[in-house]
């Protein structure tokens, strides 16, 4: 620790060691974290996978008791307590636009939502960075999609929650819709961040079938960015219709497919509390067909009892190697650099 220390306060050495820098530099910031967090090896560089609220927000979400707001402080204590130096913010604007809601004015509150987000990962420039959202089926998404493309801290990225905007692969209309955001993100390169499990609530088919539609008929709109699908291409826990879906992207990674170039998973929520030891042990086969680099730690909202330390202790309860679990705290995306 004493020579990291010393290589950080000294801009001459930072220089002359070139393409270490970006790994070094996250060792620069957790020297003022605790001494047990800075120790701790196998604390991922980055969160992959977090949510602020706003209060309107949380209000909006909230069932029975209201949830409070989570703001970027509140994230970040979480972060410095379990070691991890960055987050991926994947701001919740789109749940304005669940279509299950009825919210007046509503691409007014998304606006504000994206907006708030921005403010937010501005305080912490060099821990956290947020990717916008929008609905990709309303009829304000390019428009939303554009403006963020402009925004200083909303360019790097667009997440699409396809459960909570009620998309249906299976709908010619809604999959030309969703072209035509894959491809406007392309072109403002800016990475993807999908949960592209369809809506459970609501029933819509979900598997084999419509991860072939995503693969054939959405990644090659956006054959230039990286895309990152969430929770294994589930949508929290693992079930026969999350592994379906996963399966469509390990064949094609083992055909090494060009459209998996820029392809990659998070592993947010897949791993519960009582997870039978038979899914364990297909989660970690899928986790090395796909191949450990293409996976990123994540840990999802910071409500009660999910905390990004909790979330890597339970993670840490795969049957993965001590070196498998290194590789996959020190992936470091594209957008994340």
């Amino acid at each position: 620790m004493r020579f990291v220390r010393l290589i950080c306060h000294d801009p001459a050495k930072l220089e002359a060691i070139g393409s270490i820098v970006r790994r070094l530099r996250p060792w620069c910031a957790l020297a003022a974290l605790p001494v047990s967090a800075a120790l701790g090896q196998s604390a991922p560089l980055v969160d992959y996978h977090q949510h602020l609220f706003s209060p309107a927000a949380a209000l909006l979400v909230s069932t029975g008791a209201p949830m409070g707001p989570i703001t970027a402080r509140d994230l970040i204590a979480l972060l410095d307590s379990a070691g991890i130096r960055r987050a991926l913010v994947l701001s919740v604007a789109y749940t304005w636009g669940n279509p299950s809601r009825s919210v007046t004015d509503e691409y007014a509150k998304v606006r504000a939502e994206n907006d708030w987000t921005a403010q937010q990962v501005a305080l912490f420039p060099n821990r956290l960075r947020a990717f916008c959202s929008v609905n990709p089926l309303r009829d304000y998404a390019l428009r939303e999609l554009a403006r963020c493309a402009r925004d200083p801290e909303l360019h790097f990225g667009l997440k699409l929650h396809f459960g909570n905007s009620d998309v249906n692969l299976d709908d010619p209309q809604q999959l030309e819709r969703l072209q035509q955001v894959f491809r406007a993100a392309n072109g403002y390169r800016m990475s993807i961040v999908v949960h592209m499990h369809a809506s459970i609530s609501k029933g819509r088919p979900y598997g084999r079938t419509e991860a072939d539609i995503f693969l054939n008929q959405l990644l090659p709109q956006a054959r230039d960015v990286p895309v990152q699908i969430a929770h294994l291409a589930g949508a929290g826990g693992y079930d026969s219709t999350d592994d379906a879906a996963l399966a469509v992207f390990v064949d094609a990674v083992a055909k090494h497919d060009p459209r998996t170039e820029r392809l990659y998973f998070d592993a947010t929520g897949v791993v519960g509390p009582d997870l039978p030891p038979g899914q364990a042990d297909l989660i970690v086969q899928r986790i090395r067909q796909l191949g450990v680099q293409r996976v990123l730690y994540g840990s999802d909202a910071a409500v009660a009892g999910n905390s990004p330390q909790q979330g890597w202790a339970t993670f840490r309860r795969l049957p993965l190697t001590d070196a498998e679990f290194q590789t996959i705290a020190n992936n470091l995306t594209p957008y994340m650099r």
